[in-house]
């Protein structure tokens, strides 16, 4: 698994330092002689003493061994070699001297990414023969491979010596040269500058400007492999999972042979799911295998696996236990597995659940790139996505998207089985549905019971179809039937508003009280403000109380919060039958005037119930035969009889009381 920052490959250092003999010890330079090396000044700060050790590494022998060899390419680690040096003289002529030529620039040379105050060097350039050319002059003799004193604003010392070749590696980041390369005529920006700064912005967790800085060291230098690498960093600091694989796809392009470009992409296919991919780069030749990587890959294989086999067996349990367990081993990042996991929620009839986990799905491009090919249980991914899109359509009613998705997931892969299957039973279903619905508008109720069945054989678990086949079944005064259908609508939809005001319906029809009150007041809770539920609720009680053989004496719909004023009224009120809430108040108190208002809409809610209100200012008789000294106080009482008291109550408190003896 890949650490946040790429460390150094301490083999290469190794090979370096045995490479570079008889290296020119910086700290015992003298500054007096022309003719001698410089010495570092005691101002180099500890990254330069880092960097500066780091590039010295390299040797002026190591230099000069590579003499007037063409430029190299660009290292795995981000190296930019192929930028070469400018000058105020046109055409300079290169040298085939092997001798590195130091040179310090006279200019202001600046690098707009950083902060740090320009070094002040000594002028003029210092030539191995030990002669000093005046200020501003550029020799023509300069080799391929030069030493660069770091003059810009990369925090080096006087006498640093960055060379073009060196790198420096810190965690999943290609550092490569930190150092500012600049021209002895001006000063121009470095790619490797600015991917220094955005290693820095990536390290402090700003994902965002450290990508603005890889984009633009990636625009100077587009052949570059590592800004590539460095960039997919920074797209998985963001969550940009899809976009950090192009990028490590780039890479591995650019460079086929980038082992940590192929690791990450391996590491990423795990995330994604596509276990095929991800072994083929994790298991890439010449470079050391990741052990803990491959044994994540491998459980994640074996639980997709499984999952795949419990779906072909329609054993959904399984299918979800499975896939959650992928997700838990390293495949977090794969929408299939979610497409999995909201396929056989709904198949368990949890149809709510399966919306939210649709919703939460990661959000991928998955007709570009590596994801346009990839296959997930025997078809193409997008294709599966849009297979599982058709049946959640299906289940909701929502009959032409569903066609739509399913038309969609064919197009993407027409040879599937199971795609040509689905797309042909939503037709099919679509078609029964639209023929029923033209047939209960005509009136022709037993031909639309017909119609919704044929639906039905085809979708065994179509709630949409079950609750229009009740409404025909309703008109044709089959109340039984309509409530056996309403039944079937709810248990695959436990919240179909419509499949429940038509079940409370039929119960009413068939005197079946109870059951008619239970579903009104489930209907109630959903509907708070819907008057027709409100009225039906009502009448549904009214007659349970009757068959009960309760007194419903003076009980109507709807009305107003009463008013009392005075103490015989306030007996007459609570003399009623049924329940009756009784608000004590004060009209100066500022709690009283809150709740005041969500006393009337409790009224309209719960139109069997009595509400009363008490001033205890201006009915002070009241208050003390009721012992009230606090407002608000709510009380109610229940045939007579006071049965609870609440003191200042939330509204939440007051309802739930109301709820409670309103059936």
């Amino acid at each position: 698994m890949s650490k946040p920052i790429e460390e150094t490959d301490a083999l290469t250092d190794q090979i370096r330092d045995s490479l570079c003999v008889n290296k020119p010890d910086f700290r015992e330079l003298d500054l007096g002689s022309p003719v001698s090396p410089l010495r570092p000044t005691a101002t180099t700060t500890t990254t330069t003493t880092t960097t500066s050790s780091s590039s010295s590494s390299s040797g002026s022998a190591s230099a000069a061994r590579i003499g007037s060899n063409p430029l190299p390419k660009a290292s795995h680690s981000g190296d930019i070699s192929y930028y070469t040096e400018t000058s105020p003289l046109k055409n300079p002529k290169p040298t085939s001297r092997s001798d590195p030529l130091i040179y310090s620039g006279t200019g202001n040379q600046s690098s707009v990414n950083s902060p740090s105050p320009v070094n002040v060097l000594p002028s003029g350039n210092i030539c191995p023969s030990g002669k000093i050319l005046k200020p501003g002059l550029v020799t023509s003799h300069r080799s391929s491979k030069s030493d660069v004193l770091g003059s810009g604003m990369g925090h080096y010392g006087h006498g640093s010596i960055m060379r073009r070749g060196g790198s420096v590696r810190h965690g999943n980041l290609d550092v490569g040269n930190s150092g500012y390369y600049s021209s002895c005529g001006g000063s121009s920006v470095d790619p490797e500058e600015l991917k220094r700064a955005g290693n820095e912005m990536h390290q402090k967790g700003h994902f965002g400007e450290a990508l603005g800085f890889y984009d633009k060291a990636i625009a100077l230098a587009p052949g570059n492999a590592a800004y590539r690498y460095n960039r997919a960093a920074a797209l998985m600091g963001l969550g940009r999972l899809a976009e950090a694989v192009r990028e490590c796809e780039e890479a591995v392009k650019l460079d086929p042979h980038y082992w940590r470009a192929h690791h990450r992409l391996g590491s990423l296919f795990i995330r994604l799911g596509h276990v095929e991919n991800a072994r083929r780069h994790l298991s890439f030749a010449g470079h050391h295998q990741d052990e803990f990587e491959l044994q994540k890959l491998q459980v994640v294989e074996k639980h997709l696996n499984t999952c795949s086999d419990a779906r072909k067996f329609n054993d959904w349990k399984k299918a979800l236990r499975e896939a959650d367990a992928a997700i838990s081993a390293g495949a977090d990042y794969s929408p299939q597995l979610f497409m999995c996991r909201a396929e056989a929620l709904l198949k368990l009839h949890q149809l709510k659940d399966a919306e939210t986990c649709l919703t939460n799905m990661p959000k991928l491009e998955l007709h570009t790139g590596s994801f346009s090919q990839s296959r997930f249980f025997g078809m193409l991914s997008e294709a599966y996505f849009f297979l599982v899109r058709a049946q959640m359509e299906m289940a909701l009613g929502r009959f032409e998207s569903a066609l739509s998705a399913a038309e969609k997931a064919g197009q993407i892969d027409p040879r599937n089985v199971e795609v040509a299957v689905l797309l042909k039973n939503v037709k099919l279903v679509s078609r029964a549905r639209s023929r029923g619905n033209d047939l209960f508008r005509s009136e022709r109720y037993t031909e639309a019971c017909s119609a919704y069945g044929e639906g039905l054989r085809l979708d065994p678990w179509n709630s949409v179809l079950y609750c229009n086949r009740a409404a025909c079944w309703f008109k044709l005064g089959s109340w039984d039937k309509s409530i056996d259908d309403c039944n079937q609508a709810l248990c695959i939809q436990p919240n179909y508003t419509k499949a429940l005001l038509r079940r409370a319906a039929s119960n009413s029809k068939l005197e079946k009280w109870s059951d008619a009150v239970r579903d009104y007041e489930v209907l109630r809770r959903e509907l708070p403000d819907d008057n027709e539920v409100a009225e039906s609720l009502f009448h549904a009680q009214v007659a349970l109380k009757k068959s009960r053989g309760e007194e419903v004496y003076n009980m109507k719909f709807g009305g107003e919060v009463e008013e009392i004023v005075g103490l015989e009224q306030f007996k007459a009120a609570l003399s009623l039958p049924g329940v009756s809430v009784v608000h004590f108040k004060s009209s100066s108190n500022l709690h009283c005037k809150q709740i005041s208002p969500f006393l009337d809409t409790l009224c309209s809610r719960y139109p069997s119930i009595n509400f009363l209100q008490v001033d205890i200012e201006e009915n002070s008789a009241v208050a003390s035969a009721e012992n009230v000294r606090t407002v608000p106080t709510f009380k109610i009482y229940k045939n007579g009889n006071r049965v609870k008291e609440i003191v200042c109550p939330s509204r939440e408190m007051l309802e739930h009381s109301v709820r409670h003896y309103s059936s």
